[in-house]
């Protein structure tokens, strides 16, 4: 078993559950970790055998352009397009932040993050 991390995808976004956020957008940063077996890959050394962190990031970049109210719901999206689209994904953590949020307070960012399993997925 092996782990990929794509860490601090930067993407600017409109998500949030007031109107300004989803009109006027803010930064966000995405941290992907994903386990597979990459024995395979380590001896063959040919992408296929792989799970591609070129994919990983489209997923993210793609799935954080549609708006939505919740972090949670993002993430959520990007783990299911990823289980469902390599299948040698076996484990996913995905860490959703959103910097300078509109909050009361000086905070950096808050972050959500939401883990899954290939055996915890139901079809």
């Amino acid at each position: 078993m092996g782990i990929i991390k794509v860490e601090n995808i930067r993407v600017y976004a409109h998500h949030g559950c007031l109107k300004e956020e989803t009109a006027i957008g803010s930064d966000y940063r995405v941290d992907l970790v994903v386990k597979a077996d990459l024995k395979a890959s380590a001896q063959s050394d040919q992408l296929i055998d792989t799970v591609d962190y070129v994919f990983l990031n489209k997923v993210v970049i793609e799935e954080m352009k549609t708006p939505s109210k919740l972090l949670e719901t993002v993430a959520q999206r990007i783990l299911n397009r990823i289980f469902l689209e390599d299948t040698m994904v076996t484990k996913a953590s995905v860490s959703v932040s959103k910097i300078n949020p509109p909050i009361d307070g000086d905070v950096q960012m808050v972050t959500i993050k939401l883990t899954e399993s290939r055996k915890n997925l139901s079809n």
